[in-house]
């Protein structure tokens, strides 16, 4: 990716959110309560719908390759439906 103000501000908040749901993942792996697994859940889909957003950006800017990009972008979309899916299965 180009060095601009702009591709580094959506790389860092893509990284940042990216990583948020992967923790918050990791952590209603660890709840006891159904409530509690249900509340970090929904965080993980939060931050899952902030990392396709900076995706849907960097790929309308069609900055960095084209072919990662789409992977991305359907990737997030699989995982925000998984864990959308386990809210409702638990609920």
């Amino acid at each position: 990716m180009n060095k601009s103000f702009e591709n580094e501000y959506y790389k860092n908040q893509l990284i940042r959110s990216s990583g948020s749901s992967s923790l918050n993942f990791g952590e209603a792996q660890g709840t006891i309560s159904d409530k509690d697994f249900i509340f970090k859940l929904t965080l993980v889909v939060k931050e899952l719908k902030e990392s396709r957003n900076s995706l849907k950006i960097l790929n309308y800017i069609k900055e960095g390759d084209e072919i990662t990009r789409i992977l991305l972008l359907k990737e997030v979309e699989e995982l925000i439906a998984i864990s959308s899916k386990m809210i409702i299965n638990k609920k």
